[in-house]
């Protein structure tokens, strides 16, 4: 079977940069699962993958305007600590959560530094900004269930 829409895709992959540092991959046996077709996935690889069977390798560049976009600097703040909604310490390279004040909706920030009073925050995609390598191998190709395509 072919990929197209509404087939669940089985990939074991790894994403690198330019540089060829892996950034992440399917742990070693434990290949990712997705429906084809369904919203979250870059446009890129929908249309990459397509039409590709099991056994078959892809080596995808992805853009930083085909993937996560472009680091955007207004994306970086500086805030007070009081402002953060977090249960646990708050270390370079964790997580945070905040409010948004015109949207009222809870942005997840990366934390990037921590000082006494204030935490500098970061809500710019791990991949935005980066020339991105998707490779790997399709593992297998097949219809997804009702119960499969109504999760998506």
């Amino acid at each position: 079977m072919r990929i197209a829409d509404d087939c669940v895709v089985t990939v074991q992959y790894k994403i690198s940069n330019e540089s060829g540092q892996v950034l992440e991959s399917s742990p070693e046996g434990r290949p990712l699962a997705y429906v084809h077709g369904a919203q979250g996935a870059l446009p890129i690889l929908g249309r990459e993958l397509r039409g590709r069977v099991a056994g078959e390798r892809f080596d995808i560049r992805i853009s930083p305007e085909q993937g996560f976009g472009e680091r955007q600097p207004a994306l970086v703040e500086v805030i007070p600590r009081a402002y953060l909604q977090n249960d646990g310490p708050i270390t370079p390279g964790g997580q945070v959560t905040r409010r948004d004040s015109s949207s009222g909706a809870q942005v997840r920030y990366v934390v990037t530094a921590v000082d006494a009073e204030t935490v500098t925050v970061d809500a710019n995609h791990r991949f935005a900004g980066i020339t991105l390598r998707f490779e790997g191998v399709v593992i297998d190709v097949r219809e997804a269930t009702a119960e499969e395509l109504a999760r998506h």
